[in-house]
């Protein structure tokens, strides 16, 4: 999103709102926006930090598509051009040649209106941002790019689920995905405690669902526990406390904490969640919430690991296919727990 978030987004009198993705074309099998799915082509470029782009990330990781779309990681704390590539050996993207993100949309469109989100997709050829549509990236890395897949691949947004899918992610995303930016950035107290509420009248509702079943949707892992899942790696966190979402922690609810857990030691999960990046992304960037900066010690992360037990439910993670095979060389992540 842009500015001090991770997509864009503005904020009115009293009330956060976020704004439509700028960008939305598609990536396709049929190339019928100009873009046809092509191995090494685009590059994927995140923030380790937004779980808007993490979303992307454990599609492309469970689908196995790290050879054919490379991954761009960002700093995660922005300059006031936002997104910045001083990770890389000189400050540079290796592959784009890049330092900042911006300079990708302005190869596309100069001028732009909105701030520079992640995720996004860069054409490598041409340095031009394809897309930064983050509802829809992950929905075409599992449909469409299906001849790149790895085989044993599990399919993420199956065809026979999917009304129920977009049910289910349209809640999530209204009153918890990006309810706990209203809650955190609100200023007036009515559109923070209305916001709160529904962040854990939501959590509740989860709760009551996973009580009986591993995942959200069906025996399978789905694009709905990817979104799900995002959310609630980061709640103790950063949520909790930073955007004062704190009538009780994720570790606190016996479903839930243990649903993210099992998500969480499931390959191409937890193994993607930097939790560096997320707490000084967010308690050092947002400095209207937080102007001293300073990065809270805790939570105590070690927890992540122990055991779930979920799998008394049932459940399948892959369906028909496999787990996604050992992280890439140079996308590993610090292990939780460690300080």
């Amino acid at each position: 999103m842009s500015g001090g978030s991770h997509g864009n987004s503005s904020y009115g009198h009293t009330a956060f709102k976020r704004s439509r993705s700028h960008f939305t074309d598609r990536i396709t099998a049929d190339g019928r926006d100009g873009w046809p799915v092509e191995a090494g082509r685009y590059r994927l470029v995140v923030s380790r930090a937004c779980p808007w782009a993490s979303r992307a990330v454990i599609s492309r990781r469970l689908l196995g598509l790290e050879d054919a779309l490379s991954l761009a990681i960002a700093d995660p704390i922005q300059d006031d051009r936002s997104w910045r590539f001083t990770l890389d050996p000189g400050g540079r993207d290796p592959v784009l040649g890049i330092r900042h993100l911006a300079e990708a949309y302005a190869e596309r469109e100069a001028g732009h209106p909105g701030g520079v989100s992640v995720p996004a997709v860069v054409d490598v050829p041409t340095g031009k941002l394809v897309t930064n549509d983050y509802q829809r990236i992950t929905l075409d890395l599992a449909t469409e790019w299906t001849a790149l897949h790895r085989p044993g691949a599990p399919d993420l947004y199956p065809r026979e689920r999917r009304d129920e899918i977009d049910a289910v992610v349209a809640e999530v995303y209204e009153d918890l995905n990006n309810g706990v930016y209203r809650a955190g950035f609100a200023h007036e107290q009515g559109a923070y405690e209305e916001a709160c509420a529904a962040v854990f009248r939501r959590l509740e509702l989860l709760a009551s669902r996973l009580a009986g079943q591993r995942y959200l949707v069906g025996d399978t892992i789905t694009e709905a526990d990817i979104r799900l899942f995002t959310t609630l790696v980061r709640f103790d966190a950063v949520y909790h406390g930073h955007f004062k979402c704190n009538r009780w922690k994720i570790m606190e609810n016996r479903v839930l904490w243990a649903y993210a857990r099992d998500l969480f030691q499931t390959p191409g999960f937890g193994d993607t969640v930097d939790f560096d990046h997320v707490k000084r992304h967010y308690y050092q960037v947002h400095t209207g919430i937080n102007p001293t900066r300073i990065v809270p010690l805790g939570p105590d992360l070690s927890g992540w690991l122990t055991p779930h037990h979920r799998e008394e439910l049932g459940g399948r993670p892959f369906g028909e296919g496999t787990p996604p095979g050992p992280v890439r060389a140079g996308e590993e992540v610090p292990s939780p727990g460690r300080p």
